[in-house]
């Protein structure tokens, strides 16, 4: 099956840059670009593509807000943050608002397609080691929710396992990287991993991990 991507970028170069790299992939195929937010609001009612590559600074209307609109238009939606390695200031803000991971604009062309094959399938965090980093970092400058009665009561909802997995999610871990971890089938961990979103009411691991940081479940170190 292949995976329709729209690439989102002000930079013509870039666009084509990921065009040409994705396109030459048997199982991936660009289906638009889009210069800006607003474009890409458009470009996604119409094509329906699987995976958005969304550029943070753009004129117009940002990523972070075009990131905002088409998931709360589409609770399905995956958006694939770009950004450069100096933590840009607003991806943490845009896993917040539903994007499913980010990819660093210098990935290599096996990086970027194996990104985009990763947030088709659904999982949600990229380059676990610097994706840690970059939620850490961020959870630090965000305002944290105090663990107040409201999230010890949605805890409280989840089995010693499930807050298990929970914490090995924000560590940025796999869902094989897991299953290693605690000795269990893959298989056992994704239905954690299920559990988990419906009882805290959240979309995918991304929101998990920023949940389990905001709450002080996992404390940045």
């Amino acid at each position: 099956m292949t995976i329709r991507v729209l690439v989102v970028d002000d930079q013509m170069m870039v666009r084509e840059g990921f065009s040409v790299l994705l396109n030459a992939q048997p199982d991936i195929e660009v289906v638009g670009e889009a210069v800006d937010g607003r474009e890409a609001l458009s470009q996604v009612a119409s094509l329906r593509p699987d995976v958005v590559l969304m550029d943070i600074r753009m004129p117009v209307l940002n990523g972070l807000e075009a990131t905002r609109e088409i998931v709360a238009a589409d609770a399905d939606a995956k958006v694939l943050v770009l950004t450069t390695f100096d933590l840009d200031e607003y991806v943490y803000q845009a896993l917040r608002a539903g994007a499913s991971g980010f990819l660093l604009k210098d990935a290599s062309a096996r990086q970027l397609a194996e990104g985009v094959r990763v947030v088709a399938a659904g999982e949600a965090l990229l380059a676990p080691s610097v994706t840690k980093r970059l939620i850490s970092e961020f959870s630090k400058l965000a305002e944290p929710q105090l663990p107040g009665r409201a999230a010890a009561d949605e805890q409280d909802e989840l089995t010693e396992r499930e807050r298990e997995v929970l914490i090995l999610i924000a560590q940025g871990l796999s869902n094989a990287e897991i299953s290693d971890r605690l000795v269990v089938a893959e298989s056992t961990v994704k239905t954690h991993v299920s559990r988990i979103l419906v009882k805290l009411g959240l979309r995918d691991r991304t929101q998990a991990a920023v949940y389990a940081y905001e709450t002080r479940l996992v404390v940045p170190s």
